[in-house]
């Protein structure tokens, strides 16, 4: 017998470290090669860590909900001389992986975490009732959670009118103390990236006004045949994005990231976007886009936010990104400065299109208004590329038409 040290692995370019979610084993389980051991999240994703060998789980060596660095000891497990020093028989081996993958893929949802059947126990949750949204059906302490909060709901009775007694004694009660919300998992690991991309980069920051008149005429002309032709919906943003990546082409100076002694200027467009579901926010990426169709985008877009919503992005969803275009606008917002995604030279944010009076050869009209917002990395770039830049992507949006701007 040998044993086997599994380390924190670097999940996504410039991930530094990782928090502990939940481990989904626990000392003397036997395990295959590739079953996950244990659940990461970082400032990127929340990812699974798979066993590089077979054997048993002798030792874990972090809690959860502690962050440790990349090649931080995981755990110890405890494997057969054989697999340590390599097989002779690499066909049988090979095999026996697909064999143990199948397994393991087909047995996943009854493999339960220790946190999940401490969860399940303490508010009598019947497992095989629960629909896992984890790897293979496996069932995560998220969905213990969300059960628990929909049994809540269902459980909670029609209040009846309160007398002026009850209603005081609430009142009393609900200021009693504040709520303390531990800063653990995603927040967290957002948090740190933050404090390192506002302490790290010099921002500036741009505004620009765009008349998009055309643009919406356009897009409200043909959105309701493309949703029923394709089952997505054709969204602004897919013309922003297909706009910027234009624009990032003839100026791959704002296509960069800072390297410390250099500066790398990326010869693919891929950008990241902003997506979430009800609690989270994710950035996944949207490769080489200044090769797709507004179509492609859109469906891009479309199978995205469809991933975070059921929380099935994946490591490779996020990497790569090379600039971040943010939807600001899907708030309301007409004016914001975003905080550069490190370590990209910039951001842009579309704010909400607004129907406002422009003056036009010295008469008012009703036109349909958008503010574009850069932040910029100042040691990369300065005013004049970026002012270039933003000229450019404005005046991409003001000439669409159907003429000049297919979506197929």
């Amino acid at each position: 017998m040998t044993v086997k040290t599994i380390t924190m692995p670097q999940l996504g370019e410039s991930v530094t470290e990782g928090t502990i979610s939940q481990w989904l084993v626990q000392v003397g389980d036997v395990i295959e090669k590739y079953q996950p051991l244990v659940e990461v999240m970082t400032d990127k994703v929340n990812a699974e860590v798979p066993a590089s060998f077979s054997g048993k789980i002798t030792k874990l060596l972090v809690e959860e909900e502690t962050t440790i660095d990349v090649g931080t000891p995981l755990c110890e497990i405890e494997v057969e001389s054989m697999e340590s020093t390599g097989s002779n028989h690499p066909e049988m081996e090979h095999n026996h992986e697909e064999i143990s993958s199948t397994k393991e893929i087909n047995t996943m949802k009854n493999r339960y975490s220790p946190a999940v059947l401490k969860l399940a126990s303490e508010h009598q949750i019947d497992l095989d009732s629960v629909q896992g949204t984890g790897m293979g059906g496996r069932i995560t302490r998220k969905d213990i959670n969300n059960r628990i909060n929909q049994t809540k709901q269902e459980q909670k009775p029609v209040t009846e009118t309160p007398s002026s007694n009850t209603l005081t004694i609430e009142r009393s009660t609900s200021i009693l103390a504040d709520k303390e919300i531990p800063v653990t998992g995603m927040r967290k690991a957002i948090a740190t990236n933050m404090v390192k991309a506002t302490s790290e980069i010099p921002h500036a920051w741009m505004m620009i006004e765009v008349d998009v008149t055309n643009l919406v005429r356009y897009r409200n002309e043909e959105k309701d045949q493309f949703k029923q032709s394709e089952g997505y919906n054709l969204s602004y943003f897919a013309f922003f994005l297909n706009a910027v990546a234009k624009a990032l082409k003839k100026f791959p100076e704002l296509n960069s990231s800072w390297a410390n002694d250099k500066i790398i200027q990326h010869k693919d467009i891929n950008l990241s976007i902003a997506v979430g579901n009800e609690t989270e926010l994710f950035v996944p990426v949207i490769r080489n886009v200044d090769e797709k169709s507004i179509k492609g985008i859109a469906k891009e877009i479309h199978v995205l936010a469809q991933k975070a919503k059921s929380g099935t992005l994946t490591h490779q969803d996020m990497a790569g990104g090379t600039f971040t275009v943010n939807n600001t606008g899907t708030f309301g917002s007409v004016q914001s400065m975003g905080v550069i995604n490190y370590p990209q030279a910039a951001i842009l944010q579309v704010e909400s299109i607004v129907k406002r009076p422009v003056i036009i050869d010295d008469m008012f009209a009703a036109r349909d208004m958008v503010n574009l917002c850069l932040s910029l990395d100042h040691r990369i770039l300065d005013g004049v590329i970026c002012g270039q830049f933003m000229s450019h992507v404005k005046a991409i949006l003001e000439n669409i038409s159907g003429n000049t701007t297919p979506i197929y």
